[in-house]
């Protein structure tokens, strides 16, 4: 038995181990899709996979020709270096990995995986036997992410049953609830903001229950029902997600809405969904099941055009009640009015006809609040409870939030999960401070399929119009957003383009005072940093 060479792999396992933490991480904000993780690997190969390359072979040979006095010493120089990208990676990520029971169970897994390797690799049936093994643990250790992949699909039988049982106990739960009113709330961009208005609404008359943060997916309505679900609750309000033709039908299956609003439909997702088409079809699977209803009702945003045409196919229009800034529409606003400090309107809905002041910026937060007025007047509110709850609302966290910044200066935080249209608006927000500096700071748009780089373009030629000074964050997605600021006669000397969030950062503690405004637009993850 060769000692060197176990404790070797062992010092090269626990190595392997914290280098899967990053590949953890990326699967996780990946939704755990093998197929999206398989793409991030794909646009991330760099000198970084070739120091591994050289790493694998050059241990691989040395083990093959058994001189191991040298491993243990390689050994402890990775497990040192793995060390130390671990700890950097930690400090510098935007969006960290969450050690959740699914991510424990995947490094125990990977833990057991690697151990019984090394002890494979150390068993005297013979060489072959021993070396096949040897090569296949320093492979997981210099690849981790195929150590992540392998054993994902050695956890899948076990995160199966699992899922179905915490289902199965969901649906029991709101079986329960005898007289509970479901609302579910979809659409490619605002139904986040949507539900926190909604249910800071409906809190004035209900008890309700919420799916919390971006919790959007089966698994995280599961975890609210079996979380935050009470007795009293009269209503729960559902934000639903989807990436894939579906996911929408599934999410209604779990909990079965008898109302819906659906936000508005627009290019997200477009590299799952592949064209705008798909993505209203999916978002009007909450349609399909709020219909089955006797007394169902979808609220759907007719400033979204997709959205808008798709409603016209559905065959009962008594059902749809029409929402935007539009008067073709059944509940719109009048007199829109900006500020840095918030916005007015007069809402019109039915036989209502009364005043809305708010501390929320831009267009799209007075169709967010359309949707909301318009089901919560449905369901017995009065003006005065609306306009009370709408006056106390803040901007949800990380879209168009105003808070104090460096050196005095404003911040527009709307760095979350940013859309072609939101962005847009974002920037025009921007530009509403007038007399002041302004400043964007953006990575760009992301999954957009074929359009990205159109959607960018746009976006650099727009923030043109509203900008004092543009940092571009990432050298290789800059490129779209410049060549649209290229095409103005926007001073070149007032674009900064640089590799981090952190190099922004940087730039800004010189650039701002008290009389300069920020907008952080889309503050990407870090699987499209760079």
């Amino acid at each position: 038995m060769n000692y060197w060479l176990i404790v070797s792999l062992l010092i090269f396992a626990v190595s392997g181990l914290f280098s899967s933490q990053k590949q953890l991480q990326m699967f996780q904000q990946n939704s755990y899709f093998p197929s999206r993780y398989i793409k991030w690997i794909k646009t991330t190969l760099s000198l970084k996979t070739v120091y591994s390359a050289m790493f694998f072979i050059v241990t691989s040979a040395l083990a093959v020709v058994k001189a191991t006095n040298f491993l243990p010493f390689i050994a402890i120089f990775e497990l040192v270096l793995r060390i130390f990208n671990y700890r950097s990676n930690t400090k510098k990520s935007i969006k960290k990995l969450v050690y959740t029971a699914r991510i424990k169970r995947l490094i125990a897994t990977c833990s057991v995986f690697l151990i019984l390797l090394v002890v494979f690799s150390s068993l005297n049936f013979s060489m072959i036997f021993s070396g096949f093994f040897t090569i296949i643990v320093l492979l997981f250790v210099h690849f981790s992410e195929f150590l992540v992949l392998v054993c994902n699909i050695i956890n899948k039988p076990i995160e199966n049953a699992i899922n179905n049982y915490y289902i199965n106990d969901a649906k029991k739960i709101l079986s329960k609830h005898k007289n509970l009113t479901t609302i579910g709330i979809t659409g490619s961009y605002g139904k986040t903001s949507v539900k926190f208005i909604l249910n800071r609404i409906l809190n004035e008359k209900f008890n309700t229950t919420v799916t919390p943060e971006s919790f959007n997916t089966p698994m995280g309505i599961v975890r609210t029902v079996r979380e935050r679900m009470k007795p009293q609750t009269e209503i729960f309000v559902a934000e639903m997600g989807a990436k894939n033709v579906g996911d929408i039908k599934e999410l209604c299956e779990l909990c079965n809405p008898s109302l819906g609003i659906i936000t508005a439909v627009g290019p997200q997702h477009l590299e799952t969904f592949g064209n705008v088409e798909n993505v209203a079809k999916t978002k009007f699977e909450l349609a399909d099941n709020v219909l089955k209803h006797s007394k169902g009702r979808v609220y759907v945003n007719f400033d979204s055009t997709p959205a808008c045409e798709y409603a016209k196919t559905i065959s009962d229009k008594s059902k749809i009640v029409s929402f935007g800034t539009s008067s073709d529409f059944m509940c719109y606003a009048e007199n829109i009015s900006y500020t840095p400090s918030g916005t007015s309107f007069i809402v019109k809905y039915n036989n209502w006809d009364f005043p809305i002041t708010c501390k929320l910026l831009g267009k799209h937060s007075v169709t967010n609040l359309l949707g909301a007025i318009a089901i919560a007047l449905d369901l017995g509110l009065s003006e005065k409870q609306i306009r009370f709850a709408v006056a106390s609302l803040k901007a949800t966290e990380h879209r168009l939030e105003l808070k104090p910044f460096l050196n005095g200066s404003v911040l527009i935080d709307d760095a979350y999960n940013s859309n072609p249209e939101g962005c847009l608006e974002a920037v025009r927000v921007l530009g509403s401070f007038n007399g002041m500096k302004r400043i964007l700071v953006t990575p760009g748009l992301v999954e957009l399929g074929d359009k990205e780089y159109d959607y960018n373009y746009a976006l650099g030629e727009e923030a043109t119009k509203h900008c004092d000074f543009i940092i571009l964050v990432g050298v290789k997605r800059a490129i779209p957003i410049r060549d649209g600021i290229s095409k103005t006669s926007f001073d070149s000397s007032r674009v900064l383009i640089v590799e981090s969030f952190k190099n922004a950062m940087e730039h800004l503690r010189n650039m701002t005072d008290k009389n300069t405004v920020v907008l952080f637009e889309n503050d990407l993850p870090d699987n499209y940093a760079g």
